[in-house]
């Protein structure tokens, strides 16, 4: 993607972000202030020794406040608030569009933005994630109630066919091992000749001509 169009992708994604509502724009920026922190802690201290007082402390929360945004200590590195902004954003792709290429379309404008500013932040998780057997685990149950449920929810609208139609949901379950094979690819160093939104670009391209080898 050249930089201009990079920019005005990230444009799109900033005028959609302020069209959520308030309290959810607020919830975003607190959730992300305790992640930051976290982050930060676990990179000084280790993810083991590093508690949740710290953090509270760190972030001038109580627990009892961080808890209402992380429901454990491995959430503030699974999570992310990238979900209602996917659902806000797929939601506005055309209601012809097959749902393999509205999903395209929504990460060619959500990606960029990603890139460019959460770099780090996604490296660090990633590298979390596969150091911690804690984090492993609850990564999966993190999916499937967050991004899993958020687009089978979108794609069984989209679809006219309901979140809990078997089909909708094998091919939401498809699309994220897309994105997880796109993730690794990339922090592991096996494709070092694209960006990541190439990369997940290409891997769900693959996925809609049904995987051929």
């Amino acid at each position: 993607m050249s930089t201009s169009s990079r920019e005005h992708a990230i444009d799109r994604l900033e005028d959609r972000l302020a069209r959520l509502p308030l309290r959810e724009r607020k919830k975003l920026r607190t959730r992300r202030t305790i992640q930051d922190h976290a982050l930060r802690l676990f990179g000084e201290q280790g993810y083991d020794e590093t508690t949740v007082e710290q953090i509270a402390a760190a972030a001038e929360i109580s627990p009892s406040t961080f808890f209402r945004y992380f429901p454990t200590k491995e959430d503030v590195v699974v999570t992310d608030e990238y979900d209602p902004i996917m659902a806000e954003v797929m939601r506005g792709q055309p209601a012809g569009m097959p749902p393999i290429e509205a999903l395209r379309a929504t990460l060619r404008e959500m990606l960029p933005l990603m890139y460019e500013t959460d770099l780090d932040v996604v490296n660090v998780r990633l590298r979390l994630t596969a150091q911690v057997p804690a984090l492993r685990a609850r990564t999966f149950e993190s999916l499937r109630e967050g991004t899993h449920a958020m687009l089978t929810e979108v794609v069984g609208h989209r679809t006219g066919r309901g979140a809990g139609d078997p089909d909708v949901q094998t091919f939401t379950w498809a699309v994220l091992g897309v994105l997880q094979a796109a993730m690794y690819q990339w922090v592991d160093g096996r494709a070092t000749t694209e960006e990541l939104p190439e990369i997940v670009d290409r891997n769900l391209e693959f996925l809609g001509r049904g995987c051929p080898l």
